[in-house]
């Protein structure tokens, strides 16, 4: 009598924690080893279990290149919402990968209105058919509802809708958990997602350069549960510092694989408590502020150096040739993060410092293109090339002249080696009328 009373407040104990429902750790009292996925819980950590085995996510979101990754060592794909859903799902479960499924929640800051309830009620049954036709996939892990929605976002009736949403998923499939992400430097908007979200099982985080910081923030928001670091990677251009003209300056792609090398070992590869994995961002090619910020990928599919470096942090393998390196990039002989210059300047040399780590030849390529506009960044169109600007664009130096208009521009260089490896550096300026002046 006395074990099987022990063993009941057990189990209401976790049933009780906050940000947890009692489909987080045991949805339909089914044996775990029959569920798909489960989350356990023994009384001092979370961990999540695919058909009762643990399961330590270690994957990327991303639509393309799936076979790299399980190559590379990962096992799991995050997507954000169910555009080709039934494609990618079959090629995850292929290549013996598992797909975090979003289902994309529309947001106040872009103009969703929570107050329209027709609209948050179409919103609700599109959802609902999302699920109800991919819920038995074979490669479903979890559901992630909604990506950033509680940026900015006022009305707590996006909190309760959300909540209502998970609710939703876990009536129609109780065998997956339910997750949603948002941004992680809001202890507002974690504390929200805790007193408000009680059927969101597993909280997932956008890290970044805070994923160092990820426990202050949960201890200061008060969640308890479970999380996901949905997003890490190359240090954000909202993390970065600007120049003068409000530019973010972009890292090299060594200083990205670095920047992942440094934080990787103790706050994912160590497996903290409550941790149940992480995906990095961006397994593919993406505009976002650049073409190459996000990017593990180039457009001809050729990988940066942290497609190597997740291969050594997800299998202990080290790749069997490395991509180039980026060690500098000059302008007029100078090393700058960025510099203006006078309109009809004249004639300017621009000279990458490369080097490749086994030996093979290097070629180059120069482009010089317009800042992109925030509205291209979310939409993935990268501003053209322009043309006519350079003398060559395949050596290591070259020269160049500037555009003829006034504005902000970055020149990219990529180094190529000849193992479909790519390494990518670039030069922010701006053209003005004033004096040139260069920023160290």
């Amino acid at each position: 009598m006395r074990l099987a009373t022990l063993l009941l407040l057990t189990l209401l104990s976790s049933w009780l924690l906050p940000g947890c429902t009692s489909s987080q750790s045991n949805p339909s009292n089914s044996d775990p080893s029959t569920r798909p996925t489960s989350i356990s819980y023994d009384g001092k950590s979370y961990q999540l279990l695919r058909y009762g085995k643990p399961y330590f996510i270690e994957g990327a979101g991303g639509i393309m290149y799936y076979d790299r990754l399980k190559a590379a060592g990962g096992n799991s794909i995050r997507i954000w919402d169910d555009i080709d859903a039934g494609q990618l799902l079959d090629e995850a479960h292929r290549l013996g990968l598992t797909v975090m499924f979003g289902l994309w929640v529309e947001r106040e800051i872009e103009g969703f209105d929570y107050d329209d309830q027709a609209a948050v009620d179409r919103q609700y049954e599109r959802i609902r058919k999302t699920v109800l036709k991919y819920r038995n996939h074979p490669a479903l892990l979890l559901w992630c509802v909604g990506n950033e929605w509680a940026q900015n976002a006022d009305n707590f009736k996006v909190y309760d809708e959300v909540n209502r949403l998970a609710k939703l998923v876990h009536d129609l499939d109780p065998d997956h958990p339910v997750s949603t992400a948002i941004s992680p430097d809001s202890k507002r908007a974690i504390w929200l997602v805790a007193q408000r979200c009680p059927a969101v099982d597993v909280l997932s985080v956008n890290a970044y350069a805070l994923t160092s910081q990820l426990s202050e923030f949960f201890r200061d928001g008060d969640w308890k549960g479970p999380y996901i670091i949905s997003e890490y990677g190359a240090q954000a251009y909202w993390e970065t510092t600007t120049t003068p003209w409000s530019a973010p300056i972009e890292p090299s792609s060594d200083q990205k694989a670095d920047f992942v090398r440094r934080f990787y070992p103790t706050y994912i590869g160590s497996r903290p408590a409550n941790c149940l994995g992480a995906y990095l961002f961006y397994w593919g090619t993406k505009q976002e502020e650049s073409h190459t910020w996000f990017s593990v990928f180039d457009d001809k599919g050729r990988e940066t150096p942290l497609v190597g470096l997740m291969q050594t942090l997800w299998s202990g393998r080290e790749p069997a040739n490395k991509a180039p390196s980026v060690r500098a990039l000059l302008i007029d002989g100078q090393s700058a993060t960025h510099r203006s210059f006078a309109a009809r300047s004249g004639l300017h040399q621009g000279q990458v410092i490369a080097t490749d780590a086994d030996g093979d030849s290097l070629t180059y390529l120069w482009e010089i293109k317009p800042r992109a506009l925030r509205t291209a960044d979310y939409i993935g169109t990268p501003r053209p090339a322009l043309e006519g600007l350079f003398v060559t664009t395949d050596q290591r130096a070259v020269s160049f002249r500037l555009p003829t208009q006034p504005g902000a521009y970055r020149l990219f260089v990529n180094v190529y080696d000849t193992h479909n490896h790519v390494a990518t550096g670039n030069f922010s300026f701006e053209i003005t009328g004033k004096p040139a002046s260069v920023d160290q």
